[in-house]
Parts: structure tokens; C-alpha cells; sequence
């Protein structure tokens, strides 16, 4: 038989419970049974002199409610959270194959093409990509002109500004945006590539785009 000393107030009872519950957790249910063979244990060798204060058992009873709530709560929320974690895997494998769009400023230009694209957060007066070499040479400039918010795909053939022909590589841009004849901050650029595969961790569902690497699925900006 379980035996609970006199000396430990009924307040104590849930502290004592939660102390000795095992690191994996246990069960509502076991959780509820602990609590009521502790309580009718300290009961039962209570001092007849000292006996147990209603309002202390009915508060402890009261705490007991609150415990297994936050538990059925918690088992909620992990089957809330790995359904999603399911739904957003299934999203993503739907994307292998595809180019997507995601923050970034490498451009691979490849047989005389390359794709990227820039991210507007607000409009602006005039927007110019900026296309260096791996050296940080200015190899081409583009003037997208007057921008509203949104995204911008674009394409590069390859020509230099001086009428050459780039040489297939990895190349890099920037982006520079004026309003009102001030340089704003509104302008990201964006990197293309295509989904290669799909991986889940603990820090959730990761994209794996060939010539990026791993980005989260929240990265992703357009799919084409």
C-alpha cells in the first residue's frame, strides 16, 4: 500500500505527483489515478488531531483539474502540429521538379540562359539590376524602370553591355531602387532553381533546389 506522512500539506500533493512523473510523461488518465492514490493515502493517515482542510483539498482538486487540462491541451496541439507538418510535406513533394523563386542573389547562367527575379515590397520610381562576375565585375546593367509591389521574373540571354557573350557560370546581381529620387530599401532579389528533393526534421520540411541548396518551404516566393 501506498503510505503518504501526515506532515506533507495537502497542497504539495500535485508538486509531489509532477516531481516523480517520468521524463517521457505519462497519460491523463495516469496522471488523474496517481494523484487520487496520493490523496487517498495522506487521507488515511492523516492525524485525527490535525485532519485535512476542505478548502485546501477542494483547491488541490481544483489544481489537479488544471493539470490534466494543460496535458490534453498539449496532446492537441503535437496532433495539430504533425498534421500540418504532413500537409506541408505533401505540398512540397509536389514540387520536385518545378523552378521556384527564393531570396537570394546568384544567377546560373547556363547555355546562354539564366532566370531570377526581384522581390518589390513597395513600388518604385526606377528599379536597375546589377550583373557581376564571380571577380565582382559589372558584366550587365537592366533598367526595370518604374516598379509596383510584387514580383518581377526575368531572364538573361547572356549579353554583356558591350555586346559580348558571357560565359556560362555562377554569376551574382544586385538591386537598386529610387523614389522621389532617393535610393529606398524596397528591392530583394531573388534566386531561381529547381526543387531536386524533399527533406523533413525536427526544424520542419526543407527544399533541396539545385544550385541553392536546403531553404524552408515558408522561402519559397513564386513556383513556375
Amino acid at each position: 500500500m501506498t503510505t503518504v506522512s501526515n506532515n506533507v500539506a495537502p497542497s504539495s500533493l500535485v508538486a509531489s505527483m509532477n516531481s516523480s512523473r517520468p521524463a517521457s510523461g505519462d497519460s491523463v488518465s495516469e496522471t488523474q489515478d496517481r494523484f487520487m492514490t496520493l490523496l487517498v493515502a495522506q487521507m488515511k493517515n492523516q492525524d485525527p488531531l490535525n485532519p485535512l482542510d476542505n478548502a485546501q483539498v477542494t483547491s488541490q482538486m481544483a489544481q489537479l483539474s488544471t493539470v490534466t487540462g494543460v496535458e490534453k491541451l498539449n496532446v492537441t496541439v503535437q496532433a495539430l502540429q504533425e498534421s500540418y507538418q504532413a500537409s506541408q510535406s505533401l505540398a512540397a513533394v509536389s514540387m520536385i521538379g518545378r523552378g521556384v523563386f527564393v531570396p537570394g542573389s546568384d544567377i546560373a547562367l547556363q547555355e546562354g540562359k539564366a532566370i531570377f527575379g526581384v522581390e518589390m515590397t513597395e513600388s518604385a520610381d526606377e528599379v536597375t539590376v546589377e550583373i557581376r562576375s564571380a571577380a565582382g565585375q559589372l558584366v550587365h546593367t537592366i533598367d526595370l524602370g518604374a516598379q509596383s509591389a510584387g514580383n518581377v521574373p526575368l531572364a538573361w540571354d547572356g549579353k554583356t553591355d558591350s555586346g559580348a557573350t558571357a560565359k556560362d557560370g555562377s554569376y551574382t546581381f544586385n538591386v537598386k531602387a529610387v523614389r522621389g529620387g532617393e535610393e529606398i530599401n524596397v528591392a530583394t532579389g531573388l534566386s531561381f532553381g529547381e526543387v531536386a528533393s524533399v527533406s523533413n526534421n525536427a526544424q520542419g520540411t526543407k527544399l533541396h533546389v539545385a544550385g541553392i541548396g536546403a531553404v524552408q518551404l515558408s522561402a519559397i516566393r513564386e513556383v513556375i
